[in-house]
């Protein structure tokens, strides 16, 4: 293991418990009822463990996108062919896709991440090379990637979200984009968990039911052949992961252990989620579930880590999508926390007991 990643993961401690307890009484002497915020409510207690500080500030707002291409394609597994991805990074550096449009909404900035695109990309002053190589291996014939390649992976997004520090930030989403990586992302699931690979496995950006079968079958072909061991994390991504996946685990650890909110988008940063928390289990409660996707997976994954959604929009884009909606939950949970007056401010006369 690298000792950036040594370093990173025992900077990883408990939720901040006085913090907590301060934000719940202070719930209590806000102008509402107890209670009357739901979940709001529990979320900024969190934010408070997480951050340590009892009226924390969501300002500096980024969204970090993962980008890579995989080896598995070649198997007939995604309704798209891969040069999709590398058009769509420049479509995210153009500001022309989805999740720019959500994140001008909420007034973050987008951070887009080569970590294996199967294309030389163009430079841009708003496009990080992070390149392990160019695509994966076909999993369904050997391994992913090899074990460095794995950790090189993970290390490129704790040294990302590193940078991204130093020019300040509060919370982070992250996001993906890569042709066919719901596959790796069902297999590290089905490894993780367990759970059988059908289960886990869903249509992706819309297959036939044809190629659902088919990508069923390449998913346990995978696993069979390179045997990923479920007590070995590292073994699990280098088999049958994605450089993109690495990457946002690496994100999620290195935000986690500078107590950092990270908000997890569907399923394929459900499944980096994964790989961060078999390395260090602690990052779940740094962990805000945007939404749960409808990718057949990604119940699967929150369910297993214990995380509850904010949202159920029956979303499955990925890029951060979700992530982008569920920080700005996270932040009208924040001011709400910081900006109401209390019972006493405004002089109003609380519950009679």
């Amino acid at each position: 293991m690298s000792e950036l990643l040594q370093q990173t993961i025992a900077m990883i401690h408990p939720l901040d418990e006085e913090a907590m307890g301060k934000v719940r009484l202070r719930q209590h002497q806000l102008t509402k009822p107890r209670g009357s915020l739901g979940r709001l409510e529990e979320l900024s207690v969190r934010i408070a463990g997480i951050t340590g500080k009892v009226m924390p500030n969501i300002e500096q707002k980024a969204i970090v996108i993962m980008a890579g291409d995989h080896g598995v394609i070649a198997e007939g597994v995604s309704a798209y062919p891969q040069e999709v991805t590398a058009q769509m990074v420049y479509n995210f550096l153009r500001g022309g896709a989805c999740i720019n449009v959500f994140t001008r909404h909420i007034g973050a900035r987008v951070v887009v991440v080569d970590t294996g695109v199967a294309a030389r990309l163009e430079p841009h002053s708003s496009l990080i090379s992070r390149k392990i190589a160019s695509g994966t291996g076909n999993m369904a014939k050997e391994p992913a990637m090899t074990r460095e390649q794995a950790l090189r992976a993970i290390v490129g997004g704790i040294e990302v979200v590193n940078d991204e520090v130093t020019k300040g930030l509060d919370i982070v989403g992250v996001g993906d984009m890569g042709i066919g990586n719901t596959t790796p992302s069902s297999a590290i699931c089905a490894a993780v968990t367990g759970e059988p690979v059908a289960k886990v496995t869903g249509r992706g950006a819309g297959i036939s039911d044809e190629q659902l079968a088919l990508k069923v079958r390449v998913i346990e072909a995978a696993l069979t052949l390179n045997k990923p061991d479920p007590k070995d994390t590292i073994d699990i991504l280098s088999k049958v992961g994605g450089f993109e996946i690495g990457g946002i685990a690496g994100i999620i650890l290195g935000a986690t252990a500078q107590r950092i909110p990270v908000v997890i988008d569907g399923f394929i940063t459900g499944a980096a989620a994964l790989i961060a928390y078999g390395l260090c289990p602690r990052v779940k409660d740094y962990l805000i579930a945007a939404h749960v996707s409808a990718e057949a997976g990604h119940k699967v994954v929150l369910d297993y880590l214990g995380l509850k959604p904010l949202l159920d929009l029956e979303m499955c884009l990925g890029e951060g999508t979700g992530a982008a909606l569920g920080i700005s939950i996270v932040e009208a949970a924040i001011k709400a926390l910081v900006e109401m007056a209390t019972f006493a401010d405004a002089g109003i006369s609380e519950k009679v007991e």
